[in-house]
Formats: structure tokens, C-alpha cells, sequence
């Protein structure tokens, strides 16, 4: 299962920076400190809309849910992720939670 947890967690973790740099550079830009790239103005744009970034769809797991219900889905993830490292093998695991769930399953199979 720790490869699992390895691959569970670079994969949010990526995800997560992602959405953390451009949101720290979208305020610099508002603030003038730094040139709104064509990039930012995409992820301005799609806040705006209440969708989820091209650029951070793009390092995330698939998702249809408008962008506050994903940010609330990526934080439960994260959360799932530090719970489990934190506390050890969890006694229920949130399935749908993972990046890979095949590579979960599979897992599964090979250590019980």
C-alpha cells in the first residue's frame, strides 16, 4: 500500500502546488508586482466563471465540479492524504479520494 500512498500523494501534492503558485502570482499581478501572463489571466477568468483553471486541470485529477466544490474536494483530499500519513493505514478508505484508483485496488489486492 505505500506506493499507493506515494504516488496518492505526489500526484495532490502537484496539484496542490499548482493551484497555490498561481493563485500567490494572480495576487502579485493585481498588485502590479509581477506581469499578468496570458496564463493568469485565464485562471482570473475562470475563478471569475466559477470554474476550475485549464492549468490546474491540467496537473489535476478529472473533475466536472464547479470550482468551489472542487477546491472543498482538494482540500478533503489533502486532508485524507495527511490524516493517513500522520495516523497510518486508515481502517476506511475514501476510494474516489485517490488520483489512481486502479493503482489502489490493485494494491489492495496484493497486500490482504
Amino acid at each position: 500500500i505505500a506506493p499507493v500512498l506515494e504516488e496518492a500523494v505526489v500526484s495532490t501534492q502537484s496539484t496542490g502546488e499548482c493551484v497555490r503558485t498561481s493563485l500567490i502570482n494572480l495576487q502579485k499581478a493585481i498588485k502590479g508586482l509581477v506581469v499578468m501572463s496570458s496564463e493568469l489571466e485565464d485562471v482570473t477568468a475562470a475563478v471569475i466563471n466559477g470554474k476550475i483553471p485549464g492549468m490546474w486541470m491540467a496537473k489535476s485529477y478529472p473533475s466536472l465540479k464547479p470550482l468551489g466544490s472542487y477546491v472543498n474536494d482538494l482540500v478533503m483530499r489533502l486532508k485524507f492524504l495527511q490524516d493517513w500519513c500522520d495516523d497510518g493505514v486508515p481502517n476506511i478508505f475514501w476510494v474516489s479520494g485517490f488520483y489512481f484508483t486502479q493503482a489502489f485496488i490493485t494494491g489492495v489486492k496484493q497486500n490482504y
